[in-house]
């Protein structure tokens, strides 16, 4: 491969090759080096590459140089049907392609829209019905609007599909073959993933004719760029060393992977109580939501984003310098998809995991697909068990500080608590020495038997029916009781 190819030599139009050089780019990376000539001779990709490697443009620019053919200032909605679609999983994703496509075709006649779900539909029908060349859309919101038969694909050449991998995690193979079937037999068919599987396979088969394979780096890699570092901790820890590795690498900018959208606004909420600037991005935050976040975190007013899997596919970050796994994913897979969104365009990155005592065979799942031991590193304090039998009473010498005594400092810190009284509490002695029966006997009521043979019947003779005792006063108030009673009499 030569390393010297720049984008003039690929074959693409002076005004596409004038938005690149806007952009501030001046040499292809690999994958685009390899799939734009083939996107621009008319062949099936099957293409696979490393997340944050430049996919997005390899099949962006090719696209927009096939329908300058067709570019044209006229308003008539008839002169601008839909001649491509791109499918991808997510809103964020849709949206980041939408945004390629504007960047390096807005010297071109080329009319685009996006259109996902979250939103009012109308406003997408409008700009549908005014005529566009190119269609970026989610399967569930492109269902919508074909229901509406506001779609029109008799005009259609080129069907990409993005991230393809993840839309079959997602369930959406049946709304894919839907689509397909109302597509021209005759078209040229993209599809991109960072990952191959059986699964992939199975659907390129009958999607692509005799497509070419392309794979910029092995299967299932990450990008060489990208530092990985396992901390080993208690799962009931991970947050203290959360904290403890946002402060003590003063990370300005850092997004955190989750596993739910419950536990992605609750670690949002946790680290905003500690003065973090925090925000969450999941399924459940509508599509407002969801781009301010995204923004504040971009933009610089967000220290921290917390995000789920589904979420975050498709977020797009310059110097993005660390993505934490305060959760490992259940798909390995996932893995690969979430450290590539640092390390992009060849910057540097670094990924680390807070792997609990029970994520260890999550991690060996990972190891196994990279191919690769990670790199474990100790944090002092939080590579021990902290249980209750641990915590020092006041009789214990050693220093509440050091690493023997794994109630360290930086630890009571990020959990809040202070050099007080309670610094060297014991909660067994406390249990040990506590006598009151109320807490170490079961309590017995002790029942007035004069009062329950006193039993109050409705109508026995007739229904048979008859009041419970009224409820015996506790033990706890018993005495009280007996004093009032005292008293009166």
């Amino acid at each position: 491969m030569d390393c010297n190819v720049t984008f003039e030599q690929l074959g693409l139009s002076s005004e596409i090759l004038r938005a690149v050089a806007d952009e501030g780019y001046t040499a292809p990376t690999p994958v685009q080096e390899r799939v734009i000539p083939l996107i621009l001779a008319g062949r099936d990709i099957m293409a696979s590459a490393q997340t944050g490697t430049g996919k997005t443009a390899g099949f962006t620019l090719p696209l927009l140089y096939r329908l300058q053919m067709y570019a044209s200032a006229s308003t008539s909605p008839a002169r601008h049907p839909i001649r491509a679609l791109i499918i991808a999983p997510t809103r964020e994703l849709a949206i980041q392609i939408s945004n390629s496509v504007k960047r390096y075709g807005k010297y071109l006649a080329v009319r685009s829209a996006v259109v996902f779900g979250g939103v009012s539909i109308e406003p997408q029908v409008a700009e549908m019905q005014a005529g566009i060349e190119i269609l970026v859309a989610t399967p569930g919101r492109l269902l919508d609007l074909i229901e509406r038969k506001v779609a029109n694909f008799s005009k259609t050449e080129v069907l990409i599909l993005d991230e393809a991998d993840r839309m079959l995690d997602m369930g959406f193979l049946p709304d894919i073959k839907k689509v397909m079937a109302l597509l021209p037999s005759q078209r040229q068919s993209l599809m991109f993933s960072a990952t191959f599987s059986d699964e992939i396979k199975k659907l390129a088969n009958g999607l692509l004719q005799h497509p070419v394979q392309v794979e910029v780096a092995a299967q299932n890699t990450v990008n060489k760029s990208i530092s990985h570092v396992i901390h080993r901790v208690v799962s009931k820890n991970k947050f203290a060393l959360l904290q403890y590795l946002i402060k003590k690498q003063n990370l300005e900018s850092a997004l955190v992977f989750v596993k739910t959208k419950h536990g992605a606004s609750q670690l949002a909420r946790m680290l905003v109580r500690r003065k973090i600037q925090a925000l969450a991005i999941h399924g459940d935050k509508n599509q407002l939501q969801r781009s301010h976040a995204l923004s504040e975190f971009k933009n610089g007013g967000v220290q921290i984003l917390v995000a789920t899997d589904v979420a975050a596919r498709g977020i797009d970050i310059e110097n993005l310098s660390h993505v934490i796994n305060y959760e490992l994913p259940s798909n390995p897979e996932d893995y690969v998809h979430r450290v590539g969104r640092t390390g992009r365009a060849g910057s540097e990155g670094n990924a680390l995991s807070l792997v609990g005592e029970n994520e260890t065979e999550l991690l060996a799942n990972i190891e196994k697909l990279l191919h690769t031991k990670l790199k474990v590193e100790k944090v002092s304090g939080f590579d021990e068990d902290l249980s209750v039998k641990n915590v020092p009473d006041r009789k214990n010498k050693i220093s509440a500080g050091t690493t023997q005594n794994y109630n360290s400092q930086h630890i009571r810190n990020a959990r809040g608590e202070k050099n007080g009284k309670y610094a060297n509490f014991s909660y067994d002695r406390a249990l040990k020495n506590n006598k009151d029966p109320i807490f170490t006997e079961p309590y017995v009521p002790q029942v007035n038997l004069a009062q329950s043979a006193n039993v109050e019947r409705v109508g026995s003779q007739s229904l048979g029916v008859y009041k419970r005792d009224k409820k015996i006063i506790p033990a706890l108030f018993m005495a009280h009781t007996r004093k009032k009673n005292e008293e009166s009499n």
